[in-house]
């Protein structure tokens, strides 16, 4: 296992409070982490060497497919904010720690981290040789909050001109 420290990076999909939900059942603690190639290149090539290095020491060299290594290529992922940048998921079955820029504990009231913000993360690289194949996944261990950032999927909301108005008699809605 490889411990990564990411700094001034921003979170994407978090389920940092609660697990995520997937086909309506709870599945894992997760967040995206987007790293600018510009800026961050170097700690992009610490992530990459540590990837390398994992996959010839625990999967004996094995060539694996993009989609088995938990770095991605942002300009091959058609989301918002992620062009220019690579993405590192990370998820854990135990809730991560997350706390604010003094490091004091953060909970979902708070509402930070959200996604767009930038944070610093804590993840642990691993591979994985299983029933279920070969790959290099990361932990997710803790979050910090960083800064404020655009929030991503700040779309259009419905206004209340949008909806009709109706009288108390159950009637009107039918």
């Amino acid at each position: 296992m490889s411990k990564i420290i990411l700094q001034n990076v921003r979170l994407s999909f978090p389920s940092l409070f609660r697990k995520a939900l997937f086909s309506g059942e709870e599945t894992k603690f997760e967040g995206t982490f987007l790293l600018d190639k510009e800026t961050q290149a170097d700690k992009i090539a610490a992530i990459e060497k540590a990837i390398a290095a994992l996959t010839a020491d625990k999967l004996k060299g094995a060539k694996l497919k993009a989609d088995k290594i938990c770095l991605k290529d942002g300009d091959d992922i058609d989301y918002d904010g992620y062009a220019g940048h690579m993405s590192i998921k990370a998820s854990n079955g135990k809730r991560p720690m997350v706390l604010d820029r003094d490091r004091t504990p953060l909970s979902e009231d708070d509402n930070r981290p959200y996604s767009g913000c930038y944070v610093n993360a804590v993840l642990e690289l691993w591979a994985q040789d299983n029933q279920y194949g070969k790959r290099i996944n990361a932990n997710l261990l803790g979050v910090q909050f960083f800064k404020d950032g655009q929030p991503f999927g700040d779309g259009v909301s419905a206004s209340a001109d949008d909806f009709d108005a109706f009288g108390d008699d159950e009637d009107d809605f039918m």
